[in-house]
């Protein structure tokens, strides 16, 4: 039996959908930032209507469901559903009228100043109008299907996130006026923005719903076309799914995400000046509450802002472009498992290369000593070359397997398609444990070297998508050690043979020990705390949301241990509260990149311990996911995540401070006050911290002086670390106490 929480009241928590709109709210301040590059802040707005579509499509989606299920409290902080959801809907409007605000009175501007020209149809020259004439005729008209509802033809079927047309037909039958609706969807093949031909400077376009506005009196002959309106319905995605019925787990997701676009409409979008008429039809065939209808004022749908982006190549709208640098071991050493084998190896993406991780794949694949390579597979791109590598490898008789997840909310399709390819190759594909979702990113090689195995395995915080390794803030660990290896190969045991008793010597896995060690290293440096001992905790993350490290943490701060939080999305702990947690900072960095590595950082009387990976402090990571967290032992890098963890905690340019009442606020600079961007300089790959980086924990400055050492030490013998021999020493790290 548990023990009851010694906290009275749900007031010490934050509510984890108010969070998330904090954060998005921080995402938009990216977009209405000047400081910003023009083309970026498009990016950033368009990000956040991104966002948005998934917030309706699981987490308003999941709130509605449990109010029809009469089910009435609803989060961590134990509020009443229909509440929480009426004040949700409220802030989902303000932010998306301050959207529209900011597309319509600054960006649009602006882009207009660098002639970039949004162009309507009321302004179109006579050579333009021919030329959309011709374009509609040949790119668009096939395409479309007009649909007139009447009795004979209902109102079709409307996929989610599709751009639709609602138009008023005007005809007289038999003496009378009658008005009918009719229906077009706009193909997602079409662009959603196309570029004008112009003799003008500069570069124009046209939405391609208006280019279909021009002329949908060529799909409807014969009617006198009324008020035509853009608008677009978001379902319910949640996947529906009971893992223990049906004949294989595949077989049931693909079925789910099949259905997944018949989802009940969880919002409306339409354009603010649509008739009564029109509106009042659409939400009552979706069948929804008026509260779920959105008016906006410009384009539908500000995700396809995304598309100018991309068209514009005005390189001094957007960054600088950004070389990430190649590891000196990979560069130098030249061959994958040479350098691994020599030491182990710490990456920082995007600024060092993901080509090191896909390299070690590519490698293993070609490489006949490599006997067998496993692998997880959460998300990764359509057009992957670490799934390519793989098929190769299956192709020439290697062992492959790979634990794939096929619950990767909005990548099951792809995923799925890799597992089947893979299998034709003649690949072991598994699809993880019933009830938990596999998060973790691992790899390892076995390879046969002077007539023995030897292993080669990678971890990550990061999904193993190299597009995606350019954009997001992620650590790559390399290591031949044996207890390494020896951890990853338990935990690919766990997920395919559902070990009832995981044994790991090094490695934190969710759900087995990441929650009970966690909670163990908190306690310790409270404990230290309280015998006057040095004591901190820094932690990195993209969510907290778990009530026992929270409660946890609480504990810690009021024995005095200084607890600081760089947490880029949802918290739900209450920084700064008197009594509770005073002791407890929070900031949020919102950049170029999103950061999405996590690092967990305990002082434990300056002997610190360091662990990176895959997991969040989150209930679901916790418990329902397996996740794996490395150790970091070698002084080198245990001086690295604390020069990375006090670079971030130093940025006063992108990074917001969590009040208790879950509001963040940008401090402002003094006058003399340089601006410091954590991401900028981290991109510089200077190892020297300039002046504006204060450490967070100064005491450890012996453990940065001696790094450079430690770095040149840290190597060891390739033939000790054979599968089946044992270490004889491991490299420590040791700290002297702060004086």
């Amino acid at each position: 039996m548990q023990n009851a929480s010694p906290y009275a009241g749900n007031e010490i928590f934050i509510d984890r959908e108010f969070s998330w709109l904090a954060f998005n709210q921080r995402i938009l301040d990216e977009a209405l930032d000047n400081r910003n590059p023009l083309l970026e802040r498009l990016k950033f707005l368009a990000i956040v209507a991104s966002n948005l579509d998934e917030f309706f499509e699981v987490r308003v989606a999941a709130l509605l469901q449990k109010i029809e299920s009469s089910v009435t409290v609803d989060g961590i902080a134990g509020l009443n559903a229909q509440e929480k959801l009426d004040v949700i809907l409220k802030m989902c409007q303000k932010m998306v009228r301050h959207q529209y605000r900011c597309w319509n009175e600054s960006l649009l501007p602006e882009m207009g100043n660098h002639g970039i020209v949004l162009r309507s149809l009321s302004d179109l020259t006579p050579e333009e109008e021919r030329y959309l004439q011709n374009y509609f005729r040949k790119e668009v008209f096939h395409l479309l299907t007009p649909i007139k509802v009447d009795p004979a033809h209902p109102f079709p079927w409307v996929l989610n996130k599709s751009l639709c047309l609602a138009v008023i037909l005007k005809e007289e039958v038999g003496g009378r006026k009658r008005e009918d609706l009719g229906v077009v969807t706009i193909p997602r093949s079409l662009p959603r923005v196309l570029p004008l031909p112009t003799r003008e400077k500069g570069f124009h376009f046209i939405f391609i719903y208006e280019v279909v506005q021009r002329f949908i009196d060529q799909l409807f002959k014969g009617y006198q076309i009324g008020y035509c309106s853009t608008f677009r319905a978001t379902r319910n995605s949640n996947l529906y799914l009971e893992e223990e019925e049906g004949s294989s787990l595949i077989d049931a997701v693909e079925a789910v995400v099949h259905n997944r676009r018949k989802g009940d409409v969880v919002r409306l979008e339409i354009d603010r000046n649509t008739p009564k008429k029109i509106v009042d039809a659409l939400v009552k065939n979706f069948d929804m509450e008026p509260t779920l209808l959105f008016k906006v004022n410009g384009p539908v749908n500000l995700n396809r802002l995304m598309e100018l982006y991309r068209q514009v190549p005005l390189r001094t709208l957007k960054y600088e472009p950004m070389l990430p640098a190649m590891p000196y071991h990979f560069h130098e050493i030249g061959d994958v498992f040479d350098a691994i084998g020599s030491r182990d190896i710490l990456l920082h993406h995007p600024f060092d290369s993901f080509d090191p991780v896909v390299r070690f794949i590519q490698t293993a694949a070609k490489d006949p000593d490599v006997l067998a390579i496993k692998q997880t597979l959460y998300r990764t791109n359509e057009d992957s070359s670490i799934m390519y590598a793989l098929l190769d490898a299956a192709e020439l008789g290697k062992e492959v397997v790979v634990v794939v997840e096929l619950k990767a909310r909005f990548d099951e399709k792809s995923n799925i398609s890799w597992a089947r390819q893979l299998e034709e190759k003649g690949g072991t594909v598994l699809y993880g444990l019933v009830g938990l979702k596999t998060h973790a990113k691992l790899s390892l090689i076995v390879r046969r070297e002077e007539g023995r195995l030897r292993r080669y395995a990678h971890a990550g915080t990061g999904n193993y998508n190299p597009e995606t390794a350019r954009l997001y803030t992620d650590m790559s660990f390399f290591s031949s050690h044996n207890d390494f290896t020896d951890d990853v190969s338990e935990v690919f045991n766990y997920l395919t043979s559902h070990s009832k008793k995981p044994d790991f010597r090094t490695l934190l896995v969710g759900p087995v020990n990441f929650l009970s060690e966690t909670l163990k290293h908190i306690e310790r440096e409270k404990r230290n705390a309280l015998e006057g001992k040095p004591s901190g905790i820094a932690a990195k993350m993209n969510a907290l949301f778990d009530k026992e490290v929270i409660e946890a943490l609480y504990d810690a701060s009021q024995a005095g241990v200084p607890i600081r939080l760089i947490i880029r999305g949802i918290c739900a702990l209450r920084p700064g509260v008197k009594g509770l947690s005073e002791n407890i900072i929070v900031k949020s960095v919102v950049g170029r990149f999103l950061e999405h590595s996590r690092i967990y950082f305990f002082l434990n009387d300056n002997n610190p311990q360091v662990y990176l990976g895959s997991g969040d402090w989150m209930e679901r990571n916790l418990r329902e996911r397996v996740e794996v967290l490395w150790p970091l032992r070698d002084a080198a890098m245990v001086a690295q995540m604390h020069r990375i963890l006090s670079t971030y905690w130093s940025d006063n340019s992108k990074v917001r401070i969590m009040k208790g009442d879950g509001a963040y606020f940008q401090p402002q600079l003094g006058e003399d006050e340089a601006s410091f961007n954590a991401q900028e300089f981290l991109a510089k790959g200077v190892e020297e911290l300039p002046p504006q980086v204060s450490l967070l924990f100064p005491g450890l400055t012996q453990i940065h002086k001696e790094a450079h050492e430690a770095d040149a030490a840290q190597s060891f013998d390739a033939g000790a670390e054979e599968v089946g021999e044992s270490e004889e020493e491991k490299p420590k790290v040791q700290i002297e106490k702060a004086t």
